[in-house]
Protein backbone atom coordinates (compact mmCIF):
# COMPACT_ATOMS: atom_id res chain seq x y z
CA UNK A 1 0.00 0.00 0.00
CA UNK A 2 1.64 3.32 -1.05
CA UNK A 3 1.27 6.15 2.13
CA UNK A 4 -0.16 9.17 1.73
CA UNK A 5 0.81 11.85 4.37
CA UNK A 6 -1.44 15.30 4.09
CA UNK A 7 0.00 18.23 5.06
CA UNK A 8 -2.93 19.54 7.43
CA UNK A 9 -1.75 23.04 7.54
CA UNK A 10 0.50 26.26 7.76
CA UNK A 11 1.04 28.73 10.41
CA UNK A 12 2.89 32.29 9.90
CA UNK A 13 4.62 34.97 12.10
CA UNK A 14 6.63 37.38 12.12
CA UNK A 15 9.02 39.22 14.34
CA UNK A 16 11.32 42.33 14.22
CA UNK A 17 14.13 42.72 16.64
CA UNK A 18 16.24 45.11 17.59
CA UNK A 19 20.26 44.83 16.76
CA UNK A 20 22.21 44.65 19.44
CA UNK A 21 24.36 48.02 17.82
CA UNK A 22 23.55 50.40 14.61
CA UNK A 23 24.74 48.58 12.02
CA UNK A 24 26.13 49.30 7.69
CA UNK A 25 27.42 48.05 5.13
CA UNK A 26 29.08 49.54 2.16
CA UNK A 27 25.35 50.30 0.68
CA UNK A 28 22.56 49.86 3.56
CA UNK A 29 22.30 51.11 7.13
CA UNK A 30 19.93 49.07 9.88
CA UNK A 31 18.84 48.80 13.52
CA UNK A 32 16.58 45.99 12.96
CA UNK A 33 15.88 42.19 11.56
CA UNK A 34 12.96 40.41 11.06
CA UNK A 35 12.07 37.06 11.07
CA UNK A 36 9.30 35.47 9.06
CA UNK A 37 8.73 31.84 10.63
CA UNK A 38 6.51 29.18 8.86
CA UNK A 39 5.17 26.47 10.95
CA UNK A 40 3.26 22.97 8.85
CA UNK A 41 1.63 20.77 10.08
CA UNK A 42 1.27 16.88 10.17
CA UNK A 43 0.90 13.31 11.31
CA UNK A 44 0.71 15.10 14.92
CA UNK A 45 4.20 16.33 13.78
CA UNK A 46 5.41 20.27 13.47
CA UNK A 47 8.11 21.10 10.82
CA UNK A 48 9.72 24.82 11.03
CA UNK A 49 10.90 27.27 8.66
CA UNK A 50 11.60 30.62 8.32
CA UNK A 51 13.20 33.50 6.14
CA UNK A 52 14.72 37.23 6.91
CA UNK A 53 12.16 39.63 5.37
CA UNK A 54 9.58 42.02 5.78
CA UNK A 55 6.12 40.99 7.21
CA UNK A 56 4.62 40.98 3.77
CA UNK A 57 5.90 37.92 3.23
CA UNK A 58 3.54 36.39 5.65
CA UNK A 59 1.11 37.41 4.19
CA UNK A 60 2.39 35.87 0.51
CA UNK A 61 2.67 32.60 3.08
CA UNK A 62 -1.47 32.91 3.68
CA UNK A 63 -2.84 34.13 1.30
CA UNK A 64 -0.77 32.44 -1.75
CA UNK A 65 0.41 29.29 -0.77
CA UNK A 66 -0.93 27.77 2.68
CA UNK A 67 -4.35 26.31 0.41
CA UNK A 68 -2.45 25.22 -2.03
CA UNK A 69 -0.36 22.94 0.35
CA UNK A 70 -2.59 21.50 2.33
CA UNK A 71 -4.00 18.30 1.60
CA UNK A 72 -0.65 17.34 -0.51
CA UNK A 73 1.52 14.62 0.26
CA UNK A 74 3.93 15.31 2.63
CA UNK A 75 5.92 12.04 1.16
CA UNK A 76 6.52 14.49 -2.17
CA UNK A 77 7.98 18.05 -1.05
CA UNK A 78 8.96 19.14 -4.39
CA UNK A 79 5.73 18.32 -5.64
CA UNK A 80 4.25 21.15 -3.32
CA UNK A 81 7.06 23.04 -4.08
CA UNK A 82 5.76 22.98 -8.08
CA UNK A 83 2.34 23.66 -6.97
CA UNK A 84 3.58 26.67 -5.55
CA UNK A 85 5.58 28.02 -7.91
CA UNK A 86 2.28 27.53 -10.39
CA UNK A 87 0.51 29.09 -7.85
CA UNK A 88 2.56 32.44 -7.50
CA UNK A 89 2.61 33.22 -11.40
CA UNK A 90 0.59 36.53 -11.68
CA UNK A 91 2.30 37.61 -8.32
CA UNK A 92 6.18 37.79 -9.55
CA UNK A 93 8.70 34.95 -8.13
CA UNK A 94 11.39 37.02 -7.35
CA UNK A 95 11.71 38.90 -4.19
CA UNK A 96 9.05 38.21 -1.36
CA UNK A 97 7.15 35.67 -3.19
CA UNK A 98 10.29 33.26 -3.35
CA UNK A 99 11.10 34.27 0.07
CA UNK A 100 8.19 33.51 1.24
CA UNK A 101 7.70 30.02 -0.97
CA UNK A 102 11.52 29.30 0.38
CA UNK A 103 10.20 29.30 4.05
CA UNK A 104 7.54 26.95 3.58
CA UNK A 105 9.97 24.88 1.40
CA UNK A 106 12.37 24.60 4.54
CA UNK A 107 9.17 23.88 7.02
CA UNK A 108 7.89 20.77 4.51
CA UNK A 109 11.01 19.14 4.59
CA UNK A 110 11.76 19.37 8.36
CA UNK A 111 8.24 18.44 8.77
CA UNK A 112 9.24 15.43 6.14
CA UNK A 113 12.18 14.33 7.57
CA UNK A 114 10.82 14.70 11.70
CA UNK A 115 7.53 12.42 10.01
CA UNK A 116 10.19 10.19 8.76
CA UNK A 117 12.07 9.72 11.94
CA UNK A 118 15.59 11.39 10.28
CA UNK A 119 17.50 13.55 10.68
CA UNK A 120 17.11 16.41 7.75
CA UNK A 121 20.52 16.14 6.47
CA UNK A 122 19.95 12.59 6.02
CA UNK A 123 16.18 13.07 4.04
CA UNK A 124 18.35 15.92 1.67
CA UNK A 125 20.67 13.21 0.89
CA UNK A 126 24.40 14.10 3.15
CA UNK A 127 27.51 13.76 1.03
CA UNK A 128 29.39 15.49 4.12
CA UNK A 129 29.11 15.36 8.62
CA UNK A 130 29.81 18.68 9.06
CA UNK A 131 29.38 21.90 7.44
CA UNK A 132 32.54 24.34 7.90
CA UNK A 133 30.92 27.61 8.90
CA UNK A 134 32.68 31.55 8.62
CA UNK A 135 32.25 34.81 10.89
CA UNK A 136 30.78 37.74 9.24
CA UNK A 137 29.78 40.83 10.36
CA UNK A 138 32.43 43.89 10.90
CA UNK A 139 30.04 46.10 9.84
CA UNK A 140 31.42 49.58 8.68
CA UNK A 141 29.72 51.46 11.71
CA UNK A 142 31.42 49.47 13.99
CA UNK A 143 34.82 51.19 15.84
CA UNK A 144 38.17 49.35 16.11
CA UNK A 145 37.72 47.56 19.54
CA UNK A 146 33.92 46.25 18.85
CA UNK A 147 36.18 45.05 15.26
CA UNK A 148 38.54 43.51 17.90
CA UNK A 149 36.25 41.87 20.23
CA UNK A 150 33.79 40.70 17.19
CA UNK A 151 36.48 38.75 14.64
CA UNK A 152 38.76 37.26 18.34
CA UNK A 153 35.47 35.84 19.00
CA UNK A 154 35.24 33.81 16.11
CA UNK A 155 38.50 32.75 16.32
CA UNK A 156 38.09 31.53 19.65
CA UNK A 157 35.12 29.71 18.55
CA UNK A 158 37.39 27.66 16.37
CA UNK A 159 37.08 29.81 12.72
CA UNK A 160 39.39 29.96 10.64
CA UNK A 161 38.14 32.42 8.08
CA UNK A 162 36.23 35.97 9.35
CA UNK A 163 34.72 38.77 6.95
CA UNK A 164 34.45 42.41 7.19
CA UNK A 165 32.00 44.62 5.27
CA UNK A 166 34.45 47.29 3.44
CA UNK A 167 32.86 50.35 0.83
CA UNK A 168 30.94 52.84 2.63
CA UNK A 169 34.25 55.23 3.85
CA UNK A 170 36.91 53.36 1.90
CA UNK A 171 39.31 55.70 2.89
CA UNK A 172 39.43 54.22 6.40
CA UNK A 173 38.90 50.29 4.84
CA UNK A 174 42.76 49.44 5.09
CA UNK A 175 43.14 50.92 8.59
CA UNK A 176 39.99 48.11 9.43
CA UNK A 177 41.64 45.68 7.64
CA UNK A 178 44.70 45.97 9.67
CA UNK A 179 43.28 46.37 13.09
CA UNK A 180 41.14 43.00 12.12
CA UNK A 181 44.49 41.31 10.86
CA UNK A 182 46.39 42.06 13.52
CA UNK A 183 43.20 41.03 16.27
CA UNK A 184 43.20 37.53 14.50
CA UNK A 185 46.89 36.35 13.63
CA UNK A 186 48.27 35.60 10.24
CA UNK A 187 46.77 32.11 9.77
CA UNK A 188 42.51 33.20 9.81
CA UNK A 189 41.51 33.82 5.90
CA UNK A 190 40.50 37.62 5.58
CA UNK A 191 37.07 38.21 3.98
CA UNK A 192 35.48 41.27 2.51
CA UNK A 193 32.00 42.04 1.19
CA UNK A 194 31.24 45.23 -0.64
CA UNK A 195 27.81 44.49 -0.78
CA UNK A 196 27.59 46.04 -4.43
CA UNK A 197 29.62 49.71 -3.30
CA UNK A 198 31.95 50.18 -6.50
CA UNK A 199 32.21 51.03 -9.51
CA UNK A 200 33.45 48.52 -12.13
CA UNK A 201 36.87 50.74 -12.25
CA UNK A 202 37.00 51.46 -8.13
CA UNK A 203 36.54 47.45 -7.69
CA UNK A 204 39.36 46.85 -10.01
CA UNK A 205 41.35 49.14 -8.20
CA UNK A 206 40.19 47.98 -4.53
CA UNK A 207 40.44 44.65 -5.47
CA UNK A 208 44.58 45.03 -5.69
CA UNK A 209 44.61 47.34 -2.58
CA UNK A 210 42.46 44.15 -1.13
CA UNK A 211 45.52 41.77 -2.33
CA UNK A 212 48.07 43.67 -0.72
CA UNK A 213 46.32 43.39 2.57
CA UNK A 214 45.85 39.58 2.23
CA UNK A 215 42.27 39.46 1.70
CA UNK A 216 41.31 36.20 -0.43
CA UNK A 217 37.95 36.66 -0.93
CA UNK A 218 36.07 39.98 -1.97
CA UNK A 219 31.86 39.92 -2.42
CA UNK A 220 30.13 41.82 -4.45
CA UNK A 221 32.22 44.13 -5.60
CA UNK A 222 29.92 45.60 -7.93
CA UNK A 223 26.21 45.11 -7.58
CA UNK A 224 24.99 41.36 -7.98
CA UNK A 225 23.00 42.66 -10.82
CA UNK A 226 25.72 43.87 -12.67
CA UNK A 227 27.00 39.92 -14.07
CA UNK A 228 29.35 41.44 -16.68
CA UNK A 229 30.77 43.94 -14.07
CA UNK A 230 31.42 40.96 -11.63
CA UNK A 231 33.10 39.33 -14.59
CA UNK A 232 35.12 42.08 -15.46
CA UNK A 233 36.67 41.83 -12.14
CA UNK A 234 36.74 38.74 -11.61
CA UNK A 235 38.58 38.71 -15.11
CA UNK A 236 41.12 41.34 -14.73
CA UNK A 237 41.87 41.03 -10.72
CA UNK A 238 44.41 40.08 -9.04
CA UNK A 239 45.04 36.25 -8.64
CA UNK A 240 44.89 35.70 -5.15
CA UNK A 241 41.27 37.07 -4.68
CA UNK A 242 38.28 35.50 -5.35
CA UNK A 243 34.94 37.21 -6.37
CA UNK A 244 31.86 35.65 -5.18
CA UNK A 245 28.21 36.76 -5.67
CA UNK A 246 25.09 34.96 -5.36
CA UNK A 247 23.04 35.77 -2.09
CA UNK A 248 20.15 37.93 -3.96
CA UNK A 249 19.21 34.58 -6.41
CA UNK A 250 15.56 34.03 -6.12
CA UNK A 251 15.30 31.40 -9.14
CA UNK A 252 17.41 29.30 -11.09
CA UNK A 253 17.55 30.83 -14.56
CA UNK A 254 19.11 34.08 -12.18
CA UNK A 255 21.83 31.40 -10.96
CA UNK A 256 22.64 29.93 -14.54
CA UNK A 257 22.98 33.20 -15.44
CA UNK A 258 25.74 34.21 -13.02
CA UNK A 259 27.32 31.01 -13.93
CA UNK A 260 26.93 31.36 -17.88
CA UNK A 261 28.30 35.07 -17.46
CA UNK A 262 31.61 33.70 -15.44
CA UNK A 263 30.93 36.21 -13.11
CA UNK A 264 31.83 34.28 -9.88
CA UNK A 265 34.73 31.90 -8.90
CA UNK A 266 32.54 30.87 -6.01
CA UNK A 267 28.81 31.14 -6.18
CA UNK A 268 26.56 31.81 -3.46
CA UNK A 269 22.95 31.19 -2.48
CA UNK A 270 20.51 31.77 0.49
CA UNK A 271 18.22 28.55 1.30
CA UNK A 272 15.52 30.97 2.81
CA UNK A 273 15.33 33.08 -0.55
CA UNK A 274 16.60 30.67 -3.25
CA UNK A 275 13.22 28.54 -2.67
CA UNK A 276 14.10 26.20 -0.06
CA UNK A 277 15.89 23.30 -0.08
CA UNK A 278 13.87 21.75 -3.43
CA UNK A 279 15.50 24.55 -5.31
CA UNK A 280 18.82 24.79 -3.73
CA UNK A 281 19.33 21.46 -4.65
CA UNK A 282 19.11 22.61 -8.38
CA UNK A 283 21.41 25.32 -7.66
CA UNK A 284 23.95 23.22 -6.04
CA UNK A 285 23.45 20.81 -9.46
CA UNK A 286 24.59 23.83 -11.70
CA UNK A 287 27.95 24.19 -9.38
CA UNK A 288 28.53 20.23 -9.94
CA UNK A 289 28.42 20.59 -13.33
CA UNK A 290 31.24 22.84 -13.80
CA UNK A 291 33.43 21.98 -10.69
CA UNK A 292 32.55 25.15 -8.98
CA UNK A 293 32.35 25.42 -4.96
CA UNK A 294 29.02 27.01 -4.01
CA UNK A 295 28.32 29.13 -0.44
CA UNK A 296 25.98 29.17 1.80
CA UNK A 297 24.72 32.52 2.75
CA UNK A 298 23.32 33.10 6.58
CA UNK A 299 21.14 31.77 8.60
CA UNK A 300 22.66 29.27 9.51
CA UNK A 301 20.52 27.26 11.78
CA UNK A 302 19.15 26.12 8.80
CA UNK A 303 21.61 26.25 6.26
CA UNK A 304 24.00 24.06 8.45
CA UNK A 305 21.92 20.65 7.23
CA UNK A 306 21.61 22.00 3.84
CA UNK A 307 25.44 22.10 3.35
CA UNK A 308 25.28 18.82 4.01
CA UNK A 309 24.25 17.75 1.11
CA UNK A 310 26.10 19.66 -1.26
CA UNK A 311 28.59 18.14 -2.93
CA UNK A 312 31.33 21.02 -4.10
CA UNK A 313 30.36 22.72 -0.57
CA UNK A 314 32.73 25.33 0.08
CA UNK A 315 31.62 27.02 3.74
CA UNK A 316 28.40 29.32 5.71
CA UNK A 317 28.22 32.33 6.62
CA UNK A 318 27.97 32.19 10.32
CA UNK A 319 26.01 35.87 10.36
CA UNK A 320 26.46 37.90 13.43
CA UNK A 321 22.66 39.69 13.54
CA UNK A 322 21.00 35.81 12.50
CA UNK A 323 22.92 34.05 14.84
CA UNK A 324 21.70 36.60 17.60
CA UNK A 325 18.38 35.98 16.71
CA UNK A 326 18.47 31.96 16.40
CA UNK A 327 19.90 31.75 19.57
CA UNK A 328 17.10 33.74 20.96
CA UNK A 329 14.48 32.73 18.56
CA UNK A 330 14.45 29.02 18.56
CA UNK A 331 15.62 25.82 20.93
CA UNK A 332 18.18 23.35 20.09
CA UNK A 333 20.33 25.64 18.31
CA UNK A 334 23.85 24.52 16.55
CA UNK A 335 26.84 25.85 18.24
CA UNK A 336 30.55 26.06 16.23
CA UNK A 337 32.56 22.77 16.98
CA UNK A 338 36.04 23.05 17.68
CA UNK A 339 37.19 22.73 14.40
CA UNK A 340 35.01 25.99 13.26
CA UNK A 341 31.82 23.71 11.70
CA UNK A 342 28.56 23.07 12.44
CA UNK A 343 27.51 19.37 13.12
CA UNK A 344 24.13 18.35 12.93
CA UNK A 345 22.99 16.03 15.53
CA UNK A 346 21.59 12.64 14.16
CA UNK A 347 20.10 11.52 16.90
CA UNK A 348 17.71 14.55 16.44
CA UNK A 349 14.49 13.92 13.35
CA UNK A 350 14.50 17.21 11.18
CA UNK A 351 16.81 19.88 11.86
CA UNK A 352 16.06 19.47 15.84
CA UNK A 353 14.61 23.20 16.48
CA UNK A 354 11.53 24.51 18.33
CA UNK A 355 10.35 27.69 18.20
CA UNK A 356 10.30 29.87 21.45
CA UNK A 357 7.26 31.68 20.95
CA UNK A 358 7.05 33.21 24.28
CA UNK A 359 10.09 34.96 23.72
CA UNK A 360 9.80 36.37 20.37
CA UNK A 361 6.33 37.42 21.67
CA UNK A 362 7.23 41.04 22.71
CA UNK A 363 8.85 41.10 18.56
CA UNK A 364 5.66 39.82 16.49
CA UNK A 365 4.78 42.64 13.98
CA UNK A 366 2.50 39.83 11.82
Amino acid sequence: MTRNVPIEGLEVAAYTLPTDAPESDGTLTWESTTIVVVQAHAAGCTGLGYTYAGSPVATVVESALADVVRGRDLLAVPAAWAAMHAAVRNLGRPGVVAEAISAVDIALWDLHARVLGVPLSVALGAVHEATPVYGSGGFTSYDDEQLRTQVGGWVDEGMTSVKIKVGRCPEDDEHRLDVVRKAVGDGVELMVDANGAYTRKQALGWAGRLADRGVTWLEEPVSSDDLEGLALVRDHGPGGVEIAGGEYGYDLPYFHRMLDTGAVDCLQADVTRCGGYTSLARVAALCDARSMDLSLHCAPQVSAHAGIAVWHLRHLEYFHDHVRIETRAFDGVLRPEPDGTLRPDRTRAGHGLTLRAGALEPYRIA
